[in-house]
């Protein structure tokens, strides 16, 4: 095997700050050398001498700022944390830089692609797109203005990334507002010196919190807590980014950002995205309806008085209705889910399925003692690397996420890919998972697959997820579906002290509980996706957040907004996804149509999961996702799976 497809991308991230630097200064140094390469071309040169040029240079920067991301992220040393902050700003400048360079996109523009491939005609149809949406044909002024906004730009978000990052809450609660916690997780809360328990806002803490304590007033102060972290240090910054984005978009042709942002998108449109949410919101209005009126009706079974449901009771009580009328307690589940066992059940599942092997590599190079390595071969053939960072500490990603670290090109660079999470750790106790965690990790391991299969295209700049934006999500939700199916979950979902598989009837209970709730959880998304749409819609001298945050909730949920909380400061998405938050739902249309062919074939058949490998996953961005999608289901993708879905009886 060539050195060059060694997979080796970590030692860039395991290296002292100044070695770290120096790598990003030398992904900058090359990138600036092939473009200056490639303008200094003169006839006769070929089109693929200049493909080469151009996907190189941009190859170089792009994995560099994927280091650069995951060092930001994960990092535990405060000064590689920074030091990935400035890389991807120095990147990210010079990205934009090379996209508003006229000398470059002219020689791109001229290149007769007649008699290439489609893939390397799909690619350049979205490389000169890039160009026009950075300014290229702008004049002088217009893109010096236009490259001042997008690198203030990068500074704003990573501020409010940074001020999210950095804000994790803990809240001194009397041991009783641990009652109906499950035991493990009271023991890992044991007392302090003054009496008091202390949880966090960290998800391993507040999400079991929030679902089990029987204490209401307890739940109402980590609810509080959990939506005040990004303020105050946001409200300025996400006001800058709002407002310099609209600039940007409006500098450039477009009537607002959201308008800019969903026009490279599948849905092409700002207002095709707000028919969206609208025809989703009507869709589930009825069922959103009777989900809230079960859960009053539960409530003043503890307060006879009630008029309302309070958001900080709608996870506790849902888990109640639950448990009472569709006879399943989520704790039940919890001994079946222990993380190890969990892991390995995911890998095993997705060998076995998609063909290949999961070979761990101990003393690979990582940035923390917990992350793990497994490259993953096919047969004999090495196809790719991936890590695994799945518990939370300190200034780490809060989240659950899927991050590149390298883009595979066959012939030059295997794709390696990292999974951050946030999932207890095993320890003196045993690390049970709720089922909504084993979800989670099915749904980021779906990105992480995408990456590995699809990093073996011809160019780089069409690698891995490179899809349409608003498909991404839909090979993550689809594979979603493996931790509710039975046969699936016994392969692995083992009660940690019996060894006995989950019971049938149990998972049946599970999937059927699990129905309950789902119009309100749709109307809350489809409030996501409304507020971000709206905020880059609308004129921003225009708008108050706090105010739009009110509009919206009391329209798409039966919640009113609680006043002095500021959910929208720590909601990461309105800086990466920005106006397209709507596109989880969208991919979720698409995901469940996806999975019909494996329903009417088999879910631990290979056969179709390795059509969806070869027609979806190993394509990357190299045709429009509709086509993949196609391929795969052999019409067009249409809604009918999606609303059997929402209409499913609990």
């Amino acid at each position: 095997m060539p050195d060059s497809l060694v997979p080796d991308a970590a030692r860039f991230v395991t290296c002292p700050p100044a070695e770290f630097r120096s790598s990003g200064e030398e992904a900058m140094a090359a990138a600036r050398a092939g473009i200056a390469r490639l303008k200094a071309l003169r006839p006769p040169y070929t089109v693929r001498e200049v493909l080469e040029l151009y996907d190189e240079a941009m190859g170089a920067l792009d994995d560099a700022s994927s280091r650069a991301s995951v060092a930001r992220h994960s990092h535990p040393d405060a000064a590689m944390r920074e030091a990935g902050e400035a890389a991807e700003q120095a990147l990210e400048t010079l990205l934009n830089d090379i996209r508003m360079d006229r000398g470059v996109y002219d020689v791109l523009a001229s290149l007769d692609l007649s008699r290439e491939d489609a893939p390397t005609r799909k690619w350049m149809e979205k490389v000169l797109r890039e160009f026009r949406r950075a300014g290229v044909d702008r004049d002088a002024a217009t893109r010096a203005r236009v490259k001042e906004l997008q690198e203030e730009l990068i500074r704003i978000g990573q501020e409010f990334s940074r001020n999210i990052l950095q804000d994790t809450r803990t809240q001194a609660l009397p041991p009783s507002a641990l009652e109906g916690l499950p035991d493990d997780y009271v023991r890992a809360h044991p007392p302090g010196a003054d009496g008091q328990v202390r949880i966090t806002t960290d998800y391993p803490d507040i999400i079991p919190f929030m679902t089990y304590s029987r204490d209401a007033k307890a739940r109402e102060t980590m609810w509080r807590l959990f939506r005040l972290r990004g303020h105050p240090a946001n409200v300025d910054v996400l006001q800058r980014m709002v407002t310099r984005r609209h600039e940007l978009a409006t500098l450039l042709g477009y009537r607002n950002w959201a308008a800019y942002s969903t026009e490279d998108k599948m849905i092409r449109d700002e207002q095709a995205a707000a028919d969206f949410i609208e025809k989703i919101s009507t869709a589930s209005a009825a069922r959103t309806q009777h989900d809230y009126a079960v859960l009053l009706e539960r409530k003043r079974r503890e307060v006879p008085s009630a008029q309302r449901v309070d958001p900080w009771d709608q996870t506790y009580l849902e888990d109640r209705v639950r448990a009472e009328q569709y006879a399943f307690d989520s704790q039940l589940v919890r001994p079946y889910f222990e993380y190890s066992r969990v892991k390995q059940g995911v890998l095993d599942l997705t060998a076995r399925l998609f063909g290949v092997t999961y070979r761990r590599v101990p003393d690979a190079p990582a940035w923390h003692p917990e992350v793990e390595t497994y490259d993953v071969y096919e047969g004999d053939t090495l196809r790719g690397r991936f890590f695994l960072d799945m518990h939370p500490r300190d200034d780490k990603y809060k989240h659950a996420a899927q991050f590149t670290l390298t883009s595979g090109k066959t012939g030059y660079r295997l794709p390696e890919g990292v999974l951050l999470c946030n999932f207890p750790r095993p320890g003196a106790e045993p690390a049970l998972l709720q089922h909504s965690d084993v979800v989670t990790f099915f749904h980021e391991f779906g990105h992480l697959l995408h990456h590995v299969f699809g990093g073996h295209t011809r160019w780089a700049g069409v690698s891995g997820v490179r899809t349409e934006w608003d498909f991404v999500e839909a090979p993550s939700q689809m594979l979603e579906e493996w931790a509710r199916d039975t046969a699936s979950l016994q392969t692995f979902a083992l009660h940690h002290q019996t060894g006995e598989p989950i019971p049938a009837d149990l998972v049946t209970r599970m999937n059927r509980a699990d129905e309950f709730g789902k119009g309100l959880w749709v109307r809350q998304q489809m409030f996501y996706a409304a507020l971000s749409l709206e905020l880059y819609r609308r004129e921003p001298g225009s708008v108050d957040v706090t105010e739009l945050v009110r509009e919206l909730q009391g329209k798409y949920t039966p919640f009113p907004y609680v006043e002095g909380t500021y959910f929208h400061l720590s909601f990461g998405h309105l800086d990466g996804y920005s106006s397209n938050y709507y596109t989880y739902m969208w991919s979720m249309v698409i995901a469940k149509d996806l999975f019909t062919v494996f329903q009417q074939k088999g879910l631990l058949d290979p056969v179709p999961a390795q059509a969806y490998r070869r027609e979806v996953l190993e394509p990357g961005g190299s045709a429009d996702a509709a086509k993949l999608v196609h391929a795969f289901l052999g019409r067009d993708y249409d809604f009918r799976a999606y609303e059997e879905w929402l209409n499913k009886a609990a």
